[in-house]
């Protein structure tokens, strides 16, 4: 997220005011260091009311009881991020390096929960011709969405149905498909009167197929892998952002994998294509962002993108928000978005595939000091699939706090 996981936080929450400008910094030698990270943590409260899952739906199933309670992370992951940067031979030199432990268990003795290393890149630069990019970060393509969804402060859909995953889905694949951590080669310009533009290529990920009737959680994926590829993934996102009383950004973005070693044993592209707008008005916030793929398949990038026969599945979806500040600074928001995956066969109905998820998020987020926010959700999340299980609803409520510095 940029240099700083914080820096992109701070502006996809936009009209909050509870996030500091910079993390703990102090200088040794020739280079500058930044601290920076959150912890967060919150009680979910999940009422399902069907027995069925759907293969690849986001709606919580029921087993005994229809009601579920856990505690977990958020959308947004505990991180500490360090940033050592520095200028020399006319370069802007940067590395970071970011550590995201789970906030939650669900076995007894497990002794803690899991722990990941989303970010290990370095950048160099100059602000008259832009800078590079090389490491492990957050995607390109779909990376304004998610950077925008006001359950990055949150959880929107829990995922995991009794706890113990890293974090929450939030929007993701309700919405927009999760631009996930990529290593990756990206070339940003420089900041040209509000327009700017990073192009570049990435690790590429194999095809994805369900195997459970549920997604277990962002950063935990049931499923089978299927294709590869000798091509990286190519990605790219233009933007024009303007300020004043009447300030926003609009962006477009593109995502191309080719994937090999398909059933049919023949080579297919996966391509994609978003658009987006933010605009604020006062105390007021509106976004509205739609994507349309082939075999990018739906949540996860090509999660479900190719049937059994390697023969391309088409998807699309968006979301609307709008968010509003009221004097005490409490930020009230209602948000939906839909995400939808076409059938290819009799099969797809045969195995229960999903056809959309969808959630409605209303959602009030309290900064209580400049680094602390409380946090409290409502979200009805549905999944409706292409077989005769049609229909997986849940309600979902979630207080929480997250904290900044």
């Amino acid at each position: 997220m940029n240099n700083k996981i914080k820096a992109a936080v701070a502006g996809a929450i936009l009209a909050s005011a509870s996030v500091a400008n910079a993390g703990i910094t102090w200088d040794a030698g020739e280079w500058t260091v930044d601290m920076s990270g959150n912890v967060n943590s919150f009680a979910i409260f999940s009422d399902a009311d069907d027995t069925t899952g759907i293969s690849g739906g986001l709606g919580q199933t029921k087993s005994n009881d229809s009601d579920s309670t856990f505690i977990n992370t958020g959308l947004l992951p505990n991180f500490l991020g360090f940033t050592a940067s520095t200028r020399q031979n006319d370069l802007d030199t940067s590395v970071t390096i970011s550590f995201n432990p789970g906030g939650s268990s669900a076995n007894a003795g497990s002794g803690g929960s899991t722990e990941e290393n989303r970010q290990a890149f370095l950048t160099f630069g100059d602000k008259s011709w832009g800078s590079v990019k090389v490491g492990k970060d957050l995607g390109i393509f779909g990376s304004t969405a998610i950077l925008n969804d006001m359950t990055l402060l949150g959880v929107g859909a829990p995922g995991a149905t009794n706890g113990g995953g890293n974090t929450t889905l939030g929007r993701i694949g309700t919405g927009f498909i999760y631009a996930d951590w990529q290593g990756q080669f990206a070339y940003t310009t420089p900041n040209m009167n509000g327009l700017q533009l990073t192009v570049g290529f990435a690790q590429p990920w194999n095809a994805l197929s369900s195997t459970t009737n549920n997604v277990a959680g962002a950063a935990n994926v049931s499923a089978t892998s299927s294709g590869a590829t000798d091509q990286f993934s190519y990605q790219a996102q233009g933007s024009y952002s303007w300020t004043g009383d009447f300030a926003g950004k609009v962006w477009v973005g593109g995502y191309s994998q080719e994937v090999t070693g398909l059933s049919a044993g023949g080579d297919e592209t996966a391509t994609a294509f978003e658009v987006g707008v933010s605009t604020s008005i006062s105390n007021i916030n509106l976004v509205a962002y739609g994507y349309s793929g082939e075999g990018v398949g739906t949540t996860f990038l090509l999660k479900d993108g190719f049937d059994a026969t390697g023969k391309k599945r088409d998807s699309d979806g968006g979301y609307v928000q709008a968010t509003y500040v009221i004097p005490t600074g409490t930020k009230l928001g209602v948000s939906y978005g839909i995400s939808k995956l076409d059938d290819n066969n009799a099969a797809d109905a045969t195995a229960n595939l999903i056809k959309e998820n969808s959630m409605l998020t209303i959602g009030a987020y309290h900064p209580l000091t400049k680094h602390l926010n409380l946090v409290a959700e409502y979200s009805n999340v549905e999944s409706e699939s292409h077989g005769s299980n049609s229909d997986v609803e849940n309600d979902v409520i979630s207080v929480g706090a997250i904290l900044f510095f």
